[in-house]
């Protein structure tokens, strides 16, 4: 049986991107999004947040009387620094192999909005919290994946280790995220476990569905401690 958004994809996948805009609290400027280096994976995040938290803080009031525009920003700022496809396989695994070309399609598009729901609904949760990126360090031309560091402090819960997954695309040397470790626990490997089930049981396009379904729900602020 699925889980409403609330689960451990929002407390990792998902809590990592508005979590990095926190962090961009104590800077300025945004950049252009011609502009975002995708070529270096502590650059890309660091941007990408930067730009996201600027736009939730010039319209804050907005985005709290009408939570479902988050959506907007999610689609908008975030999703195209991840790598849907890839993770969406990842999370299929066999079954991506056993399903025709349609069916791995309509999955992708039912993940992708789930992620983007996903995505708006933990930035409802934003209250300035404080974090710490791990300084860039020298990346090998070889390597194809790199986890990026970030601790999330907030006074009302421990301190939150998360490590960000990005992969790199061979052909155009850019980054993008996939998956990220919560506490040293992959979302993605959670999700496939959670669903390798009603894969098993009922196919691709019976999960796809359930996705979509989630993914309608509405966009509603939770109340956080503080």
């Amino acid at each position: 049986m699925f889980k409403k958004i609330s689960g451990i994809i929002l407390l990792a996948c998902l809590g990592t991107m508005p979590a990095l805009t926190a962090h961009a609290a104590t800077e300025t400027g945004i950049v252009a999004k011609e502009d975002i280096d995708a070529t270096n994976p502590y650059t890309l995040i660091n941007q990408v947040s930067r730009n996201a938290f600027a736009r939730i803080k010039k319209d804050y009031k907005t985005y709290q009387a009408n939570p479902e525009l988050l959506r907007d920003v999610a689609r908008e700022e975030l999703l195209p620094h991840i790598n849907v496809k890839y993770a969406a396989y990842k999370v299929l695994g066999r079954a991506a192999q056993k399903a025709t070309k349609e069916e791995r399609a309509q999955f992708v598009t039912a993940f992708t909005d789930y992620l983007i729901a996903a995505y708006a609904q933990i930035m409802t949760q934003y209250t300035n919290q404080e974090i710490n990126v791990e300084s860039p360090s020298r990346i090998d031309p070889k390597r194809k994946v790199v986890a990026v560091r970030v601790e999330i402090f907030d006074t009302a819960r421990p301190t939150i280790r998360l490590d960000f997954k990005l992969r790199k695309n061979t052909k155009t040397g850019e980054w993008q995220g996939y998956d990220v470790d919560v506490e040293g626990v992959s979302m993605l490997n959670t999700k496939q476990s959670e669903w390798s089930t009603e894969l098993r049981k009922n196919g691709i396009l019976a999960v796809a569905d359930q996705l979509e379904t989630l993914a309608k729900q509405p966009i509603t602020p939770k109340e956080v401690n503080k």
